[in-house]
């Protein structure tokens, strides 16, 4: 009987973006960026946009160091 497992991973397949060695993905994923750089619907942040999100994330990991802190110190009692 054949397996169908080629790659001689127990439990995976063989199949899909994710199982491709990482160098290839690379290059699938540039390609695609290219290519919607070149249509124009490729999304480019300016220097405000990115601004903002850096903002928000600093926001977002404070708020969350801040109540694992709290979360930590009620267990302890």
């Amino acid at each position: 009987m054949a397996s169908s497992n080629q790659g001689g991973k127990s439990g995976s397949s063989n199949r899909g973006f994710a199982s491709m060695d990482p160098q290839r993905q690379r290059e699938i994923a540039s390609q695609g960026g290219r290519a919607a750089h070149e249509k124009g619907t490729a999304h480019e942040f300016s220097s405000e946009e990115a601004r903002e999100a850096g903002r928000k994330g600093g926001q977002a990991r404070s708020q969350n160091r801040a109540n694992g802190m709290a979360n930590k110190s009620n267990a302890q009692k």
